[in-house]
């Protein structure tokens, strides 16, 4: 070979530097030693070769000729390798020498070359990642374009990397089709899509649908499609031959029939290779023929054809039959195997293929596959498509195998699907494409905490690196919880494991039914591993909160770990040992210290590896709180990591590594008072999920731990409790008639025994009235009743959110409880106040206020009271509550009612009740309402009496007001303050409420919003903003009146201000709050500027309370202008 000069025959910059990639000639001694030399080869002007990476040495290579005539073997290059320049064709490489360790070069034939990118070339994807041939054209347009395109689809984004182009058609006429190309522009939402396509049809278009009749439903769906959808008005979906491929083909050549083209040809720069004869022959076997559409897919060293359909005239695929096709598929290097199935599509899909023969049109090889197999969801193992080694000196290229595919649905309640899945296995040696998962070695497939194995043949794909996993997102449950999959190959005796752990959920997460999963490795295991204990720890810190109080099981020893005065500490107490209770103190993160409840100066210690008590203060009483995949805890020494809490089976402490499994060192934490009376709770079902209400009435334990699934705790005896919806008041759990539900109403149907296992700290919740049935989950996660059969479907995890009180207190009615955020005891009478105004729940039959017209009583006690109600002349039938304020607390809310309601607050009738009243000092006003759920919601009120049983003192609290919404002021809560000598000892006040809604964009809403004043004289109670002097209540920018009477309430404290809001586009945002009383020249101001609900330490809050800026303002001309302006326009 001559080794004349170089000279510059092409550059990309010819002002550019080319320091970094000059030459520098190297001369070697004989005494240096060998020095291999790594260097990557590139294909002259094709940016989509991948590269050839060699090592170069004296001993590899003798002659630079011998390179180059090995470089012609590896390089696609249609008269050899033989030349080589540096990357922007500046120097010709002449011998070995030149050649720099690191560096990139460009293969050519001659000496002038094509430069590339090779920083773009060099990220270029894995043929097995290209769907379809892409030619160099458009390859490079890829490669030169910056920045994808990007569709917004409500909050996601869903990319385009190349622009789209989609075939349209007009439902149930095929002539009248429009190609269209997917932008930014035309695809903002999917109603500017409609509205796009609409103008481009020249007719309305409504729906869209896929070819086969599918809804497509919004933007992601519409990307995923297949390149064709048709458009319908309000018509439904009329059937027809809407074949994209038809359409898009070019004519056929002349002196060739039953030609196919493939969507995209890619050519090779200086010839065509990739033109290819194919033979199909169908068996002569009964009903080996097929209606279906077939496609190929042929796989060669440098990517994929893509499926290419094979189209043609007459009848194809029919028994005995060999059918001829020509395709071009671009240059896809040495072919080695190749896939042939169908679309399962028309009246008889199954297929029986004899045999597929290939030639290559260019270099004449031909290639005979013997198939002899049925493709058919009805023969066989059910798969509809075949792969077929290429062989090669009477060998195949690789092996057929078959995969052992392990799908692992989620724990999760309502984790299955009834939707076809679908799998594409990727590794070194291509993909197998799409897949159904069709059968299973279990009779139904993909539900909850289930593994299924399925078969999938393939030709061997080498080391596995993803899959993409999906469904089509049809069937009545369709959302699918994956935990994971693992990939079994009986070649190489490899198990390959994807992990998911995400839901494929148009509802849930992030709303994709697809996901791409890559082979788990050493760090993506582990930081899975910190993910899930971060979950863990998430779902379960409640337990160790400040003030919690803890008792510790051993399900080694069968006892409770308990301390003992002498400072010993065994595992050997029962549930009732005193010295078996711990209060927590929370140090810092999950470190802890765990006080004797009995001896609060004494703490659990580890020292030097052995249990005891020590002083409290001690550093060896901090406790590391690790928790496990089954919610056991595990105590670590914080001071000597290491060292943790062990006891052997006869219940001493221990500081040897025992065994028993672990059971020595893991403790099921159990907290004292989780279902005292009034407590709000969580029964969660999973680490995620919780018991829920639906709108129905139906439960579910596939809920989410939000407000939504907060139950109230009301105890009704010993162990037996009724569970209440803290969101719907008066819809109890309750198991009647086979059904469990939430539509129960209180009575001995909601009446559960709360039955507690020491050995997992859950509960179970057995039927009073029905014994031996329990609250059961079906795999879907819905309620129904079921026989404790060992099962773990009767099992559920409380998770309190307010703690409640060990016996009832106040009244002999139960306090109803509000929605929403749960928050301190001063809060609770403006709570129950806003439960009147939405259905208070009732109280449980026993422990009803009783009617004294039907009822004996025993002799009376210090605090009981009659409470007589004398009804004007309209009555009503809703559910009255009454609230009694003293100088030293509140007793109340006070349901006023008994078993038959309707004889209750009739015209003119007085209705007298006995109530238990504690200590609550001198009264001085009352509080009485309706909740206004019932037809009959108006309500004359004329009087109400209070009369002390024994000491017979009685208060009148003359009233003669409407509690209605539509006569009088408009409320149905009113305030009466106790009367001397014939006047209030407090005066009634009309406050001015003036609600100045944001300017910010859609600061306005429709929601319910309420407000409770609080003073040093008690507080109003929660008060639903009903009637504002604007037409329409708090739209964005303006300000709202409203009145409230309250019994003067002093000196104004703070507002409780509540946004009771369903979706986010109700949330609310509040600029301020300002309240004048009547006849003064004073107000309050009392700055919000935030948006309602809000959310804080991942709970959203639906009220706030809000502080005045200053003791008191001056009456200013700014608030004269609003109510004249307010005026305005009520008068308007």
């Amino acid at each position: 070979m001559s080794e004349t000069p170089s000279t510059n025959y092409s550059m990309l910059q010819p002002n550019s530097s080319e320091s970094d990639q000059s030459l520098s000639t190297r001369h070697f001694n004989v005494t240096e030693p060998v020095v291999a030399k790594r260097i990557c080869f590139y294909k002259s002007g094709d940016p989509q070769f991948n590269g050839i990476k060699m090592v170069i040495n004296n001993r590899s290579f003798k002659t630079f000729d011998a390179l180059l005539d090995n470089l012609s073997k590896r390089v696609p290059i249609p008269f050899g390798v033989r030349n080589i320049s540096t990357p922007r064709g500046m120097h010709s490489i002449t011998n070995l020498e030149d050649l720099e360790d690191g560096k990139s070069y460009i293969c050519s034939h001659q000496r002038r070359i094509k430069p590339i990118n090779l920083e773009q070339a060099s990220k270029r994807p894995l043929p097995w990642q290209i769907s379809r041939p892409v030619s160099p054209h458009r390859r490079a347009v890829q490669l030169a374009r910056e920045k994808d395109d990007v569709i917004v689809q409500e909050d996601r984004a869903v990319k385009i990397r190349t622009p789209k182009k989609l075939l349209v058609f007009k439902n149930g006429d095929i002539r009248i089709r429009r190609t269209i190309v997917l932008s930014k522009k035309t695809m903002q939402n999917f109603e500017v899509f409609l509205d796009y396509i609409s103008e481009f049809m020249q007719y309305p278009v409504v729906k869209l649908y896929t070819t086969d009749g599918r809804k497509v439903p919004n933007l992601q769906s519409l990307i995923l499609c297949s390149g064709a959808v048709v458009a319908a008005g309000r018509e439904p979906f009329k059937p027809g031959n809407y074949d994209p491929h038809r359409y898009s083909l070019p004519a056929k050549l002349s002196g060739l029939s039953n030609r196919v083209y493939p969507k995209a040809n890619a050519k090779s720069e200086s010839r065509n290779t990739g033109k290819w004869k194919v033979s199909v022959l169908t068996s002569d076997m009964p009903s080996a023929g097929t209606s279906s559409q077939v496609y190929i897919t042929l796989y060669g060293d440098y990517g994929s054809s893509g499926p290419v359909f094979l189209y043609g005239e007459g009848e194809l695929f029919q028994r005995g039959n060999e059918d001829i096709f020509t395709i071009d598929t671009g240059d896809i290097g040495e072919l080695y195997k190749i896939r042939i199935g169908h679309n399962n599509s028309g009246e008889s899909p199954s297929w029986h293929c004899e045999e597929v023969q290939l030639q290559n049109l260019y270099s004449g090889e031909q290639f005979s596959l013997p198939a002899h197999r049925w493709l058919s969801q009805d023969q066989d193992d059910g798969e509809i498509c075949r792969e077929l080694p290429v062989f090669r000196r009477g060998q195949p290229a690789l092996p057929v195998t078959i995969y052992e595919v392990h799908v692992t649905t989620g724990e999760l309640w309502n984790a299955g699907t009834e939707a076809d899945v679908y799998i594409s296995i990727h590794g070194e040696e291509g993909d197998t494409g799409s897949r159904q998962l069709l059968r299973s070695k279990k009779p139904r497939k993909f539900l909850k905490g289930q593994t299924d194995i399925f078969p999938l043949e393939a030709v061997h794909l080498g080391n596995l690196y993803k899959i993409v996993i999906g469904h089509n997102g049809l069937g009545s449950g369709n959302g699918w919880f994956l935990e994971k999959i693992v990939v079994k190959d009986p070649i190489t005796d490899l198990d390959y494991s994807f992990p998911c752990h995400r839901w494929l959920d148009l509802g849930e997460d992030d709303g994709k039914i697809v996901r791409e999963l890559n082979v788990a490795e050493t760090t993506m295991f582990s930081a899975s591993k910190h993910k899930t204990m971060q979950k863990r720890w998430a779902a379960e810190r409640w337990k160790f909160q400040k003030g919690n109080t803890l008792q510790f099981y051993s399900r080694l020893t069968r006892g409770f770990i308990r301390l003992s005065p002498d400072g010993r500490v065994d595992a050997l107490g029962d549930k009732k040992d005193k010295y078996g209770l711990f209060d927590v103190t929370v140090k810092r993160g999950n470190v802890c210290v765990f006080k004797s409840h009995q001896m609060p100066q004494l703490a659990l210690a580890l020292d030097n590896g052995n249990v005891t008590g020590k002083d409290h203060e001690a550093t060896l009483c901090e406790l590391q709180v690790h928790l496990q995949p089954n919610r056991c805890a595990i105590l670590e020494s914080a001071r000597n990591p290491g060292h943790m809490i062990k006891f052997r089976l006869q219940g001493k402490g221990s500081d040897d590594a025992i065994g028993y499994a672990g059971l020595s060192k893991e403790f099921v934490v159990h907290v004292k008072g989780v279902f005292h009376n009034g407590a709000i709770i969580l029964l969660t079902t999973s680490l995620c999920q919780a018991l829920c209400l639906r709108p129905d009435g139906s439960c579910s334990g596939a809920g989410k731990q939000s407000e939504e699934s907060y139950w109230k705790v009301h105890k009704v005896g010993s162990r037996v409790c009724m569970i209440e919806s803290l969101k719907n008041p008066r819809m109890y759990l309750r198991i009647k008639d086979g059904k469990c539900n939430g539509t129960g109403t209180g009575d001995v149907y909601c009446h559960f025994k709360i039955e507690k296992n020491l050995e997992s700290g859950s509960v179970s919740l057995e039927s009073v009235q029905n014994r031996g049935m329990y609250v059961g989950l079906q795999p879907d996660g819905q309620t129904k009743p079921v026989v404790h059969t060992g099962e773990r479907n009767i099992l559920f995890y409380p998770h309190v959110i307010k703690f409640g009180r060990e016996k009832p207190m106040g009244t002999s009615a139960i306090p109803s409880q509000e929605k929403g955020v749960i928050r301190e005891s001063e809060h609770q009478s403006a709570k129950a106040q806003k439960s009147v105004a939405q259905s208070p729940p009732p109280s449980p039959p026993s422990k009803e206020i009783k009617n004294t017209r039907s009822t004996r009583y025993s002799l009376p006690s210090d605090d009981e009271w009659k409470v007589s109600v004398l009804t004007g002349n309209t009555g009503t039938q809703a559910n009255v509550t009454l609230w009694i304020y003293g100088d030293k607390g509140v007793a109340g809310p006070i349901t006023l009612g008994k078993d038959n309601r309707k004889q209750l607050f009739l015209p003119w009738q007085e209705d007298e009740f006995q109530v238990k009243i504690k200590s609550i000092g001198e009264f001085y006003k009352i509080r009485i309402g309706h909740d206004g759920t019932t037809e009959q919601s108006e309500w004359k009120l004329q009087k109400v009496t209070l009369q002390h049983v024994k000491s017979m003192r009685t208060l009148n609290f003359p009233a003669n007001k409407w509690l209605s919404r539509s006569c009088g002021d408009g409320d149905i809560v009113c305030e009466l303050p106790v009367e001397e000598a014939g006047k209030p000892i407090y005066p009634i006040v009309r406050y001015h409420i003036y609600i100045y809604t944001g300017h910010l964009q859609q600061a306005e809403t429709d929601s319910p919003i309420y407000l409770c004043i609080y003073g040093n004289r008690g507080d109003s109670g929660l008060r639903l903003l009903h009637k504002s002097v604007m037409p329409v209540k708090f739209q964005r920018g303006m300000v709202d009146m409203f009145e409230m009477e309250a019994v003067s309430l002093g000196k104004l404290q703070k507002v409780l201000l509540h946004c009771e809001a369903s979706n986010k586009s109700q949330y609310w945002y509040c600029e301020k709050v300002i309240i004048r009383q009547a006849g003064k020249d004073s107000e309050y101001i009392f700055n919000c500027e935030r948006w309602l609900p809000f959310m804080s330490q991942g709970i959203i809050h639906s009220e706030i309370e809000l502080y005045p800026e200053g003791e008191g303002y001056c009456y200013t001309m700014e608030m004269k202008s609003i109510i004249c302006f307010v005026c305005s326009k009520s008068l308007c």
